[in-house]
């Protein structure tokens, strides 16, 4: 008998195109039922300070004085409560929690082993669950920034204080509070690469994001500098009406600047975080 040595061509499963990994990304996200929760939840939450704190104009209106009243329109006090401080702290713990469980969840369930071994190409997949989040994100910033801000002047519109969109310092306000959703976001998913744990990544992120910029004062030059680069004392920058009055001032450019180094770096670290460390 004779053997016959045939040669097979080697099956090279083609690699996955970043689209692919996109869409991959994107029906992970949506096949939870938690996003969708979460997202709605906390959108209610948020809106929900905002147009109760503009209720309580409402309600107690005629309270005030004439001056008063004539005060609250001739400054337009109406743009104060598109987006409160309270709202604003709120959005950062939501975003930034649920940025951090789209990375740690997957390490939890042991699922991102199966992740890594369908997709070698680590740094294109956290590319793309990065895209994915920021999308998901500025979207849902988008909504609940444009549902405050309906909200609330809807109803201070009824006492005839109610200002629109286009409005001088309006829609600064309004894109500046959408973007301050996607922005947290990345961080949160920057801290969950690196910590990976659940509880901790959320702790940082409530760190880093809100007690580190409540302790940091402006009354001093290097307290001021170092609280101007957080994503917190930007977004304060951009939403008052008219010149905001700080010992030490800086300019709306520079609080724009603020969030897209804070986004860009935490995509960064996200991608980066993974490549050289195991599972």
């Amino acid at each position: 008998m004779t053997t016959l040595d045939l040669r097979v061509a080697p099956v090279l499963e083609p690699r996955a195109r970043f689209r692919d990994l996109v869409a991959s990304e994107w029906l992970k996200l949506w096949s939870l039922r938690s996003t969708g929760w979460s997202l709605l939840l906390s959108a209610l939450a948020v809106v929900a300070f905002n147009a109760g704190t503009a209720w309580d104009h409402y309600r107690y209106w005629f309270q005030y004085d004439a001056q008063s009243r004539a005060d609250f329109v001739r400054n337009d006090m109406a743009l104060w409560f598109v987006f409160t401080g309270n709202a604003s702290m709120v959005l950062i713990l939501c975003t930034a929690a649920m940025g951090a469980m789209t990375v740690v969840g997957e390490y939890g369930s042991g699922m991102i082993r199966t992740t890594f071994a369908a997709v070698p190409a680590r740094g294109s997949l956290m590319a793309a669950k990065v895209l994915v989040v920021a999308a998901t994100q500025t979207a849902f910033g988008a909504v609940v920034a444009a549902g405050s801000f309906w909200s609330t002047q809807a109803l201070l519109d009824l006492r005839g204080a109610g200002l629109p969109l286009t409005h001088p310092g309006a829609l600064r306000i309004v894109v500046a509070s959408a973007l301050l959703a996607p922005v947290c976001a990345l961080v949160g998913m920057a801290l969950g690469a690196l910590l990976r744990q659940s509880a901790i990544s959320i702790v940082g992120s409530v760190v880093l994001l809100l007690l580190l910029p409540a302790v940091l004062s402006d009354r001093r030059h290097l307290t001021a500098v170092l609280a101007h680069a957080t994503p917190y004392h930007a977004w304060q920058r951009l939403v008052p009406v008219g010149s905001p009055e700080e010992p030490y001032p800086w300019t709306a450019g520079g609080a724009w600047l603020v969030y897209g180094l804070w986004a860009l770096g935490a995509a960064v670290v996200t991608v980066l975080a993974v490549r050289r460390r195991d599972q």
